[in-house]
């Protein structure tokens, strides 16, 4: 029987497909494949297309990987149409025995935490997420809605801690008290983690932290021990194979790392582009395994 803990829920799935990719699903018009694409380019048209190219990308990499991660905003732009594919793709990734993470980077405090919270988190609530990002610039009583929501739910947060974009170094690097504000974070995360641990010695509260910055990658999985790291920037953002190897514990857990466009839209890149547009989800099967075999190397 599975566990009903996050931490443990996605312990069990990477020890099961052998890599810790996760698989961003960023549907951007634009780059989808023409025979997706179509030509009803109204909301309702480009959210038909979106849900229809995740369900393509999910059936590629559902017996690869353990996890997937819509960015909501790509489904949010198209209004009610895009949410209502959203919520589609979120079922249709978890009949497929993913798990989902929620890439909306919420946070407020009181009863509007707890309703995005309600809303996004648990396979009963209104998107069914088994994790959400959250920011946590509003500090503890902003996060708290959604860590009680997460235990309560069996599911997980992931606490923006070091991000892997460019301006990401405005505020978090600045010094406070000592330290550098992401560091500030870091030890917070660590202590909700510390009391929610699983099984497999993980809490429901993770931390993102970019693959673009391996030496802060290095000191915060030594600062977070008992949190899952899910890191973005590899692949599209510069990151590569030998920059993620240290957010790993020794046994090759404790982390996922994600890519999104280097693989959905992997039949656009040169190394791939003999499958051609026809074939768009076999260039995708292909950047999966490429990118899960490069980290296996890296881990170990």
């Amino acid at each position: 029987m599975e566990s009903e803990h996050f931490g443990d829920r996605l312990a069990e799935r990477v020890k099961q497909r052998g890599n810790p990719v996760l698989v961003g699903l960023d549907p951007r018009w634009r780059q989808l494949p023409s025979g997706v694409r179509g030509n009803d380019e109204s909301p309702s048209g480009q959210a038909s297309a979106y849900e229809a190219f995740c369900q393509g990308v999910i059936d590629v990499v559902a017996p690869l990987v353990a996890a997937v991660k819509p960015q909501m905003a790509f489904f949010e732009q198209l209004g009610p149409p895009g949410l209502t594919a959203l919520e589609s793709v979120v079922r249709y990734a978890r009949s497929h025995g993913l798990l989902v993470i929620l890439d909306g980077k919420r946070n407020d405090i009181g009863s509007t935490a707890t309703a995005y919270a309600g809303g996004l988190l648990g396979s009963e609530s209104g998107f069914g997420g088994d994790a959400l990002t959250v920011s946590p610039y509003l500090g503890d009583d902003s996060l708290t809605p959604f860590v009680e929501r997460a235990s309560a739910t069996g599911s997980g947060v992931f606490v923006l801690v070091k991000t892997s974009n460019p301006g990401g170094g405005m505020f978090q690097d600045l010094i406070a008290d000592g330290q550098p504000v992401y560091r500030h974070v870091a030890d917070y995360v660590e202590q909700l983690a510390s009391q929610s641990l699983g099984e497999a010695n993980y809490g429901c509260v993770g931390a993102v932290v970019g693959a673009t910055y391996p030496e802060q990658l290095a000191e915060l999985r030594a600062a977070m021990p008992h949190s899952w790291l899910l890191v973005p920037g590899f692949g599209a953002q510069g990151g590569a194979a030998a920059d993620v190897a240290h957010a790993f514990d020794e046994e090759g857990l404790g982390a996922i790392i994600n890519s999104s466009r280097a693989i959905i839209f992997a039949h656009a890149r040169p190394e791939f582009a003999h499958y051609g547009e026809t074939k768009w989800q076999d260039a995708v099967d292909a950047a999966t395994n490429e990118m899960a075999e490069q980290l296996r190397t890296a881990i170990h």
